[in-house]
């Protein structure tokens, strides 16, 4: 691979269907490739599809939508090398830039100038083994940490981590539901009761759009 390319699953424009900015109009580029197999996978098609770009092909693209939010999700970006000059690019044209990692990898690769959204994964999702915990220590104020919750067992483990990592204190905190597999008002409703200070999200995208699996 040239070292100013990247692979590239899909780069699209929807609407942010997830993190503290759902809702706005997005431009999304999704790579290739992931180091993890969650059960709940919804982007396995991610795992081995895509074609080599350059980074100006990208930037090309991304400029013509002309839209500033800019999501950069997998597969796992951090796994390919060319994703922090891609930031540094998109940030001359003054994109708001966040990115998408499962938190197996360190955080601290990227470009202080995008939003680092993180999964820790939950025990329902077979991987929660594989994180790199030392991201916690990592995180800044602007960064957010993403759970998504399988059963109550999931939550009540997430809530633990929550609570003994302080890290509401160290960023925004989102738990989130694996669509169709656990009812929202059930995570919604623990929240509430337990007086968490986290922000509740549902995947907004797979709400518009039911039938479409790609390019939302």
């Amino acid at each position: 691979m040239d070292q100013l390319s990247l692979v590239i699953n899909e780069i699209f424009q929807s609407i942010q269907g997830e993190s503290s900015h759902a809702g706005v109009p997005c431009s999304f580029i999704r790579l290739t490739g992931c180091n993890l197999r969650c059960s709940y996978c919804d982007t396995s098609y991610a795992y081995d599809e895509g074609t080599e770009m350059s980074l100006k092909s990208i930037i090309k693209q991304i400029g013509e939508y002309g839209c500033k939010n800019v999501c950069i999700t997998g597969g796992e970006p951090l796994l390919q090398k060319n994703v922090p000059e891609l930031i540094r690019q998109l940030s001359h044209m003054d994109c708001k830039i966040s990115i998408e990692t499962n938190g197996s990898l360190d955080i601290n690769l990227l470009p202080k100038n995008a939003i680092r959204v993180m999964d820790i994964k939950c025990p329902d999702s077979r991987m929660h083994r594989e994180m790199d915990w030392n991201n916690i220590k990592k995180l800044r104020h602007d960064d957010e940490v993403k759970f998504v919750i399988s059963s109550k067992e999931d939550f009540e483990w997430a809530k633990s981590i929550v609570v003994t990592h302080d890290l509401t204190h160290k960023s925004k905190v989102l738990f989130g539901v694996v669509y169709s597999r656990l009812e929202p008002k059930i995570v919604a409703e623990l929240i509430v009761s337990n007086k968490l200070d986290v922000r509740f999200q549902l995947q907004l995208h797979k709400y518009i759009w039911p039938d479409k699996t790609r390019g939302i």
